[in-house]
């Protein structure tokens, strides 16, 4: 027995943090990008709920983080369908890539350590848990995420991982805001340091620190906006799945700010 459906719109709202009418434009972006065609995983065989009923899953285990176990019943489905749909639709929610960038406008780029269970990627980080560090940009005008890289150890420094994740050619061409873990790539813009001699900072490096600061936080804001997806704080998938799912959320979470 189906417990949750997307035909029940009271549903939408508590389980996926998106309002029905945005519901329903994800679900028709998802079938312009070919959702709504593929089977379910063998020639012939069509899946057991429509499109609609497989977004709202692969929604609700995104917000919710319950075990397979727990979402395949929710759904009138077996453990292994909801994986299997998980699999096969979350790439298909993922952040568009950005195909304008305005040079005038800046980004604002910060990384964010997510639990991952995988150990294959994740290594033991300064939140005293296996993690990927996950890069994560938007645009400071808007606030909508523009950029995810690939997630990489969360043993390594943002400095590091700024370039070896890819987030930095997403970003080519436009000006990059970031705080002083970033120290060493040229292009981005941090905070002024201290001088080494112990001086005091003059009063109008000072003043740009503060709006910096300013401006910046709404990185952080983002960050913790997509952490309400609680599966960004404890990821059991294999690590290789993850950027998908950090996309995904990247792309609902503008959804919802946008709207």
């Amino acid at each position: 027995m189906q417990v949750i459906s997307a035909a029940r719109a009271e549903w939408i709202f508590p389980f996926t943090g998106l309002q029905p009418a945005q519901f329903r434009k994800l679900v028709r972006l998802v079938a312009e990008r070919g959702g709504d065609t593929i089977a379910d995983g063998r020639p012939g065989r069509q899946w057991a709920l429509d499109l609609p009923d497989r977004v709202l899953l692969v929604a609700v285990y995104w917000r919710t983080n319950l075990t397979m176990r727990q979402i395949g019943p929710l759904f009138g489905v077996s453990h292994s369908a909801a994986h299997r749909v998980i699999d096969t639709l979350g790439p298909l929610l993922a952040l568009a890539p950005v195909r304008r960038r305005p040079v005038d406008q800046i980004a604002i780029v910060d990384g964010s350590l997510i639990p991952t269970r995988d150990h294959r990627l994740a290594a033991p980080s300064k939140n005293y848990r296996y993690s990927t560090n996950l890069q994560v940009a938007i645009d400071a005008s808007t606030r909508l995420v523009i950029a995810v890289g690939d997630p990489q150890p969360g043993n390594r420094n943002d400095t590091i991982v700024y370039r070896t994740s890819g987030i930095d050619q997403k970003l080519a061409g436009r000006p990059v805001m970031a705080d002083g873990a970033y120290r060493g790539n040229p292009e981005v813009i941090i905070p002024y340091r201290k001088p080494s001699d112990g001086r005091e900072l003059p009063a109008w490096k000072e003043e740009l620190n503060t709006q910096h600061r300013t401006v910046r936080a709404g990185v952080e804001h983002a960050l913790a906006r997509m952490k309400c997806w609680n599966i960004l704080r404890d990821y059991r998938r294999a690590a290789h799945t993850l950027i998908d799912t950090a996309s995904g959320i990247a792309h609902l979470h503008n959804i919802v700010l946008d709207g």
